[in-house]
């Protein structure tokens, strides 16, 4: 289970589907027995002290109406689709449950940045533009070649790495597909490889919890 910090208070963790349960009768434990309530996302728990626990369906993964039914969903297996981008290297995969079937990794050189000056610095600004303009076209190509034929199958398309290059991957009209599959969550990966693919299919499938503890009592 990892946690970190939530923008505009409280925190986010990732459990994995199969501590979900466990997860939720610790915060009863804590906070008191809660009541649950269907909302978009997923499943609103809300304690009797005040604290709230925000429980996220995981990318494709079926809604749910109680939390028996949230954690059969999300340990459920389900097909997704996976791409990482980052910089010059992109890493495309189709999981099968917990088991990475379908997988490819594409690296190619991008130029660092330079600290030249002049017209030095635009010409290595040049090259460096048309190196990740390649690397980008690249990896189009190779989401055509291994995810597309595999868009019917799927039940979502997890992405990681650099929103801009996923979004100018999945800008390309023939991955029209797999966009419309995209799940909202973007994986925060480091430069795509085989080792960062397979440790992909776990966060991908990790039921993410916002949760806020009760506020504080405050004395007269």
């Amino acid at each position: 289970m990892t946690s970190r910090p939530a923008a505009g208070g409280g925190r986010w963790v990732e459990v994995d589907p199969a501590r979900v349960a466990r997860w939720v009768e610790g915060f009863a434990d804590r906070h008191g027995p809660p009541t649950t309530t269907v909302e978009a996302y997923g499943l609103l728990l809300a304690a009797p002290d005040g604290a709230t626990a925000e429980l996220h369906t995981p990318p494709g993964a079926p809604g749910a109406a109680d939390v028996s039914g949230f954690v059969a969903a999300a340990a459920a297996p389900r097909r997704l689709g996976l791409l990482l981008a980052r910089k010059g290297a992109v890493a495309v995969g189709v999981a099968a449950g917990e088991e990475l079937v379908v997988s490819k990794v594409d690296t190619r050189y991008v130029q660092g940045r330079t600290a030249a000056g002049g017209w030095s610095q635009q010409r290595f600004a040049r090259r460096r533009d048309n190196q990740a303009k390649a690397a980008l076209g690249d990896a189009v190509e190779l989401a055509v070649r291994l995810l597309l034929p595999e868009a019917a199958t799927l039940n979502a398309l997890v992405c990681g790495g650099d929103r801009r290059a996923v979004d100018t991957v999945l800008a390309e009209r023939r991955l029209a597909p797999l966009a419309a599959l995209r799940a909202e969550r973007l994986l925060d990966v480091p430069e795509p490889r085989h080792a960062v693919l397979v440790g992909a299919i776990a966060a991908a499938r990790a039921v993410r919890i916002l949760v806020r503890d009760p506020a504080p009592d405050r004395a007269d």
